[in-house]
C-alpha cells in the first residue's frame, strides 16, 4: 500500500467530498463528439502534458498504482493514481498527494457525456495546505488550483480538436 498523505483515498469518486479539506469543482463543456479524444488526453496524460506541465508517470495510461510527478514551473509534486474509470459513457482518474506534495488530499479529471450526447470535462478535489509554500500562499494558492482546471479545459479542448482534423 501507498503511503497517501491524506486518509480518504478515492474520495474524489463519489459525492460528497470530505469536510475539512478546500474543494474544487470546475466543469466546462467540449464538444459534441470530443468523447473518445477526450478520454484518450485524460488518461494518457496528454492533457497534463498540454497544459506545459512536465509529467514523469511509471506507466503511459492512468491506472491504480501508477506514480505521477507534475513539475509546473518550480514546484514537482508527487503523486499516484488511486482510481480510473473508462466506459462508454465516463472516463478519467483521481490522483492522491504522496508526502512531499505541497498539498494533501486528492484530484480528479474525468470527461462525461450526458444523455443529451453532449460531453463535459471536470476537475473535482480536496486539498489542505501541506508545505509552508501553500500555507503562506494562502488565497493564491486556492487561485492557482482554479487556473490550472481552466488551464486542463484548455489543453483538452485543443487535443480534441486536433483529433477532430485528423479524423476530417
Amino acid at each position: 500500500m501507498s503511503d497517501f498523505s491524506y486518509a480518504e483515498v478515492g474520495a474524489t469518486r463519489h459525492e460528497p467530498l470530505p469536510p475539512g479539506y478546500r474543494h474544487l469543482h470546475y466543469r466546462t463543456e467540449l464538444g459534441r463528439d470530443d468523447f473518445a479524444a477526450a478520454a484518450d488526453a485524460i488518461l494518457t496524460f496528454g492533457m497534463h502534458r498540454g497544459t506545459g506541465a512536465r509529467i514523469r508517470a511509471t506507466a503511459d495510461r492512468a491506472a491504480p498504482g501508477v506514480r505521477v510527478t507534475v513539475g509546473l514551473g518550480p514546484l514537482t509534486v508527487p503523486c499516484e493514481v488511486v482510481w480510473t474509470a473508462e466506459d462508454d459513457d465516463r472516463a478519467g482518474f483521481g490522483y492522491g498527494t504522496l508526502p512531499g506534495h505541497q498539498a494533501r488530499g486528492e484530484e480528479a479529471f474525468t470527461v462525461e457525456r450526458d444523455e443529451r450526447g453532449r460531453v463535459w470535462f471536470a476537475v473535482t478535489a480536496f486539498s489542505v495546505p501541506a508545505r509552508l509554500p501553500m500555507r503562506l500562499g494562502g488565497p493564491v494558492a486556492v487561485l492557482a488550483q482554479h487556473a490550472y482546471a481552466r488551464l486542463c479545459g484548455r489543453a483538452l479542448r485543443r487535443a480534441c480538436a486536433r483529433s477532430r482534423t485528423v479524423g476530417s
